[in-house]
């Protein structure tokens, strides 16, 4: 697939909830603040994956496993797991900063995002694709979810696109 044709397929993806309205532009970045790298190797969803220790993050191993629905083994972790973790966690931050700026800082601290990634068959084309539901518990300022997802880089992703580079190590 050409690199062209793979920034098309993903700045196609958009929110379906209709009070966030779907955006078709590809965000592309003006600096580099941050970098995690990962490494996956093994049996792909039954294998390993490590991410690089930084400065201010110590290195994380896991191990992967098929889900038990998905006939596998149970007995690791998957990848939409991760995927949930890292967007309800980024969601959370996005909500609190949000909710400072609009003057609601204790808001934004006792907010609980619950985020559920669905893995599933697409029914336009093979292979697999990704349904994603947050819930936010303590906030009833519609607004601030609405600011928030606006500047999650998880929903700024899923809403508009990034890039992506597949290429030969």
């Amino acid at each position: 697939m050409s690199s062209a044709l793979l920034r098309s397929s993903i700045a196609r993806t958009a929110v379906r909830t209709p009070r966030f309205a779907p955006c078709r532009t590809f965000i592309t970045l003006k600096d580099e603040i941050y970098i995690a790298k990962a490494t996956s190797q093994g049996a792909g969803r039954n294998g390993q994956v490590a991410s690089e220790g930084a400065p201010d993050a110590p290195p994380l191993s896991l191990k992967m496993a098929t889900p038990k629905a998905m006939g596998g083994r149970g007995d690791g972790h998957n990848p939409e797991q991760l995927f949930a973790m890292g967007y309800a966690s980024c969601f959370l931050g996005a909500l609190q900063l949000a909710a400072s700026r609009a003057g609601q800082k204790a808001v934004g601290d006792r907010a609980k995002i619950h985020a559920s990634v669905v893995l599933g068959h697409p029914s336009d084309r093979d292979g697999f694709g990704l349904k994603v539901h947050l819930s936010v518990e303590g906030v009833e300022d519609e607004s601030l979810l609405v600011a928030a997802h606006d500047m999650c880089p998880y929903s700024r992703a899923l809403a508009h696109g990034v890039e992506v580079s597949v290429s030969k190590a």
